[in-house]
């Protein structure tokens, strides 16, 4: 049973899992905010699809055989030609959107010339296979190779000599076109040497559309994961409720090394500072944005900052240098580290507030049941303890920005993992 807004994306899910003809009956949406005795009367009416019974479906479904059409056998056609044909370049723009394989922005047309020339950025063979994605945990993993991402790098008008980032971010096992109903994006954030030999942007408008490298190596990041995942149609395999225009680059950059008062990122993850890593955030949905740090507030004003996020999706801090710089200054934070230990202690709610959120009730109150810790430790505090929003872990500060002004900013969202670029020279 699920709910009408999802009768699209069940079906396909359905079939992409080998069972085309898996019954279903629908109630309708929203459920959310509703009275028991609404829900109620959700059961004990009609489908709004089909117009037929909600029980009476249910029965039928568990107990009638199966009909004619349903043992049909059903053929599964999981390729598409190498090569798409058309009369004209015009016609082949229509057809990549039309096959939902753009982001509807113009896009460089893959030709077998532009494609060799986007593999001489890699030393790996073009059939090499580079990973697996998938829009959700529920789909199946499609496998892809070097020329299929070379393909999508094309598209985005990267350079043969971003590809071995774009293979990176590829390799990573982590999708920029998650298919959740909450719109969450991605953001992919670079490190090393790399970030000067291509001429990455971490400086002035580095998060925005200012430089040819972040721009197309973001694009490019979320291209391959839409077309080499199973595709990101709204209803069918894409279902956030609003979307997200972070989705469009995946807010991509470098980080400001040169300037940061920390180790940089990577070295942090375990890195050297000498290696190039790309690190993947995902849950990208959510900021709280603030000039500076006061002299004699600012420690309220960041924990209203936080108590702003969700406390399903934990805080990156996103630091203009100089705003870096201020909290050495205010708070002696002179490792990342202790910033993040701090963050993390200012980050709490009333235990009452805190399970009154519903992505809390939905996702993590059955872990805290089951006695996953440390959600299971908060279940008995009392209504006004203090308990905190987030895990230590999941608390991360990056600096970025060309000091122009102490601007900075909270991003919710999850860091996934930091791939290696150089393995994809």
């Amino acid at each position: 049973m699920q709910t009408d807004i999802f009768h699209d994306a069940v079906r396909q899910t359905a079939w992409a899992e080998g069972m085309p003809h898996q019954r279903f009956v629908f109630v309708p949406q929203p459920v959310m905010g509703k009275s028991s005795e609404e829900l109620r009367a959700y059961i004990d009416g009609d489908d709004p699809i089909t117009g037929r019974p909600v029980m009476e479906e249910v029965i039928d479904a568990l107990t009638q055989p199966l009909s004619d059409t349903e043992r049909q056998a059903v053929r599964f056609d999981r390729t598409t030609p190498r090569y798409a044909e058309a009369e004209s370049e015009a016609a082949l723009r229509q057809l990549f959107m039309e096959n939902h394989w753009t982001d509807y922005m113009p896009i460089v047309l893959p030709t077998e010339e532009r494609v060799q020339e986007m593999l001489t950025g890699t030393s790996h063979r073009p059939d090499e296979v580079v990973g697996r994605l998938r829009p959700t945990s529920t789909r199946e993993a499609w496998q892809f190779d070097v020329e299929k991402v070379a393909i999508n790098a094309v598209m985005a008008g990267a350079k043969p000599s971003y590809l071995p980032v774009i293979l990176a971010l590829a390799a990573s096992g982590v999708t920029a076109r998650g298919s959740t109903t909450s719109s969450a994006a991605s953001m992919a954030v670079v490190n090393g040497p790399i970030r000067h030999s291509i001429g990455m942007n971490w400086g002035i408008g580095a998060l925005g559309p200012y430089n040819h490298a972040n721009a197309t190596i973001g694009r490019a990041y979320g291209l391959l994961s839409q077309n080499l995942q199973g595709g990101s149609v709204p209803g069918h395999t894409y279902l956030g409720s609003m979307g997200n225009n972070y989705a469009y680059n995946s807010l991509t950059f470098a980080e400001n090394e040169e300037r940061s008062p920390w180790e940089p990122f990577h070295v942090q993850q375990g890195f050297e500072r000498y290696d190039s890593t790309v690190s993947c955030f995902t849950g990208c949905r959510a900021t709280s944005y603030l000039l500076g740090l006061r002299q004699s507030h600012w420690e309220t004003h960041v924990q209203n900052l936080l108590r702003g996020l969700n406390p399903h999706t934990p805080p990156t801090l996103i630091l203009d240098p100089i705003t870096a710089d201020l909290f050495v200054e205010r708070g002696g934070f002179d490792t990342a580290e202790k910033l993040e230990q701090w963050i993390w202690e200012q980050a709490t709610l009333p235990a009452s507030v805190y399970w009154d959120y519903q992505l809390i009730q939905n996702y993590v109150f059955p872990r805290a049941e089951n006695g996953e810790k440390p959600w299971a430790d908060y279940l008995n505090a009392p209504p006004d303890a203090l308990i905190p929003m987030f895990r230590r872990e999941d608390v991360h500060v990056l600096v970025v920005g060309g000091e122009t002004n102490g601007y900075w900013r909270i991003m919710g969202c999850n860091y996934n993992r930091t791939v290696l670029i150089d393995d994809w020279r």
